[in-house]
């Protein structure tokens, strides 16, 4: 990556914004002066997604968004005219909206929500994680870590849990990571957000607001919006319980911490 200020390409997150203001003026683009065009500028230039030391003065202004839905508007079906400069993207995000516009536009309105509520100061506690996926909205899913309250309520969760008597499992499928792991999987559980912290903003957090689900069940949650936030996420999932191969469910992937939450 090139030191200093540079020009920034468009990350997927803010081609969806682009996209839905261009689906909500018709599939057309928008001038520089138009206040949509301004406001967007402005909730782009607040996200954290691209550190201030690289951005240069001109970085998501409004003469840059109008261009963007300009390319975005020239790669739809119905677009009569000279092509653009657009890249694939553009198209790629185009295409999603066009085979669900109502999921994309509620994905784009959570979106706003998170910007809204962001700082460009937290980049620099966006870690990535390799099993995001794009739809599953990295940005998103980053914020939620950056947002998480105190490790203590997990803490407190747990033991919540073990003081019932109840063991420490997955509330979706009944995974133990003792029975599985043995001394190594005793304490472990990831403890889920029932309700996403960027549509809830900040607020008082309390154990009922907390789920423990194992890797899988978590990461299934998590992979596409909307995110399931009802207390018992099987149903979500296949409109039964979910099932559990014979001789035990198959161990979820490795690459948790002990910490893990999102």
């Amino acid at each position: 990556m090139p030191d200093g200020p540079h020009r920034i390409d468009w990350e997927w997150e803010e081609i969806v914004l682009a996209c839905d203001l261009v689906a909500q003026n018709g599939w057309r683009q928008l001038d520089a002066s138009d206040p949509r065009v301004q406001e967007l500028s402005d909730l782009l230039r607040r996200m954290s997604m691209h550190p201030l030391e690289s951005r240069l003065p001109t970085f998501r202004n409004a003469a840059g968004v109008a261009r963007k839905t300009y390319n975005i508007a020239t790669v739809h079906p119905d677009y009569v005219g000279p092509p653009s400069n657009g890249n694939k993207l553009d198209k790629e995000v185009l295409d999603e909206f066009s085979d669900d516009r109502e999921q994309m536009h509620r994905f784009a309105q959570s979106l706003r929500e998170a910007a809204e509520q962001d700082e460009p100061g937290n980049v620099s506690q966006l870690v990535g994680d390799e099993y995001e996926s794009v739809l599953e909205g990295r940005y998103l899913l980053r914020l939620h870590r950056v947002w998480e309250r105190k490790p203590a309520l997990r803490a407190k969760k747990i033991r919540s849990v073990q003081a019932r008597g109840d063991a420490l499992a997955c509330e979706t499928c009944d995974f133990d990571f003792a029975q599985t792991y043995g001394d190594r999987g005793q304490g472990f559980i990831e403890c889920h957000h029932v309700e996403p912290l960027h549509q809830t903003g900040e607020r008082a957090t309390t154990i009922r607001d907390l789920a423990l689900l194992c890797s899988n069940c978590h990461r299934m949650i998590h992979r596409k919006p909307p995110w399931p936030t009802q207390p018992s996420y099987a149903t979500s999932f296949t409109g039964n319980r979910l099932s559990i191969p014979e001789g035990g469910p198959a161990a979820p992937p490795a690459t948790s911490s002990n910490n893990s939450r999102h």
